[in-house]
């Protein structure tokens, strides 16, 4: 019975690579168009969010959800570009990826370098701790220090979570180098950050600092915030 069930699982893995198989190469109209309606309906969005603060800071809040929702498709685009799967070539990968990372405040090669480790390393419990949402198994929280529980159910708290945690990962995790980084990984943070800054200098000089801020601020944080919610359910 095991036999047949083993010869049978084969061949539904055979059957499955020929139908995914078909979709393991790049196509280079496909990429353009993802590019395309996604970055221009976020500019469009961004500009519609300006002329909005005329009338009501409500629409603006309310167009804001739209345009993170765009944020997280151009994150997406910034994801698959780190794994070389967005263009056959490495040099649009990285540019379009660096592009969609400075939108994202995120730096790009560093995150990747991360990631990688991530994939090399999911759902293995011995090597836990980069790019993953931190987890602990029952026999180890049932072990833990009442501290340590107390902080870790803390952390996995949804209103926790999803509002000092998009927060941390702006401000901090995507901001700040740590002693734990290589130095190609810190390089990369001070341009990400150097580029934002010239970004959000050029649109404050445009639009206004205090318009900037109305429009960005909320954006990103939604945008993060979504971005935390999808790797979590993912992931866990």
């Amino acid at each position: 019975m095991s036999a047949i069930n083993s010869n049978k699982a084969t061949k539904d893995d055979r059957s499955w690579e020929k139908i995914i198989k078909r979709y393991n190469q790049p196509k280079l109209s496909k990429s353009i168009w993802q590019i395309v309606n996604s970055f221009i309906p976020y500019a469009v969005l961004w500009y519609l969010m300006y002329l909005s603060l005329q009338f009501s800071y409500m629409i603006t809040l309310l167009l804001a959800i739209v345009a993170s929702g765009f944020l997280v498709r151009i994150f997406i685009i910034f994801h698959d570009c780190g794994h070389g799967s967005f263009f056959k070539s490495a040099k649009a990968n990285n540019f379009i990826g660096t592009l969609s990372g400075i939108l994202a405040f995120t730096p790009y090669r560093m995150w990747h370098h991360h990631h990688r480790i991530h994939h090399a390393s999911a759902v293995n419990l011995d090597k836990r701790g980069i790019g993953d949402v931190w987890t602990m198994t029952r026999e180890e929280y049932m072990n833990a220090p009442l501290k340590q529980k107390r902080i870790y159910r803390l952390f996995r708290n949804p209103f926790i979570m999803f509002t000092i945690g998009p927060l941390y990962v702006i401000l901090k995790q995507n901001r700040i180098t740590n002693k734990g980084m290589s130095q190609d990984d810190k390089k990369n943070m001070y341009l990400t950050n150097i580029f934002i800054l010239l970004m959000a200098t050029g649109m404050s000089l445009l639009i206004g600092i205090k318009a900037f801020l109305m429009i960005q601020l909320p954006v990103i944080f939604i945008a993060h915030t979504i971005g935390i919610w999808l790797f979590l359910i993912q992931h866990n």
